[in-house]
């Protein structure tokens, strides 16, 4: 069974399943290039040393420590991120070593906001703010098509159970 798939209950479907934007990894990908390029320069920098050997571990050892710290880190924090709606609940997951969570009952939510400024606009992400009942409202960052996101779960918190109307249909009921 998939994540998140193991997690509902068995009434329960998902609607939304997301990871962060994909933009949070632009300075990741720019820090890898950034790496790779000071490393070669510098290896060949000193490849007519006598001590060149000693250099090029030297150099490997700091690239490899700024590729884990940089790049790996980021990209195990994206992918260990999930933004969850389902039938019943808005839920999030994140970290690897240290997992947090938290589940907010589609019943309690008051409200749901987005935000999104120009760069958010032209890459497709923003935030979605979340207020339920008893908390300050909850700011999800960078979430992919935000807009379509605050639809469904906006549609979904008011959804008429008894309502058999089908969606993208106008007019009267039969």
């Amino acid at each position: 069974m998939a994540y998140p798939e193991g997690l509902l209950s068995p009434d329960e479907r998902i609607i939304v399943h997301t990871h962060p934007h994909w933009k949070m990894l632009i300075l990741p990908v720019l820090a890898l290039l950034v790496t790779a390029a000071a490393g070669g320069y510098l290896a060949a920098l000193v490849s007519n040393q006598a001590w060149h050997t000693y250099a090029w571990i030297a150099i490997a050892v700091l690239a490899a420590v700024a590729v884990i710290w940089l790049v790996l880190a980021p990209l195990i924090r994206w992918r260990t991120t999930h933004f969850v709606v389902t039938t019943q609940r808005v839920m999030v997951r994140e970290g690897f070593v240290t997992r947090t969570g938290i589940d907010i009952p589609l019943s309690r939510i008051n409200s749901v906001q987005f935000r999104h400024g120009l760069t958010d606009r032209l890459v497709g992400a923003g935030t979605l703010i979340v207020e339920s009942a008893s908390d300050e409202p909850l700011e999800f960052d960078d979430i992919p098509r935000v807009e379509r996101v605050h639809s469904l779960l906006y549609r979904e918190i008011n959804d008429d159970p008894d309502d058999d109307f089908e969606p993208g249909h106008s007019g009267a009921r039969s």
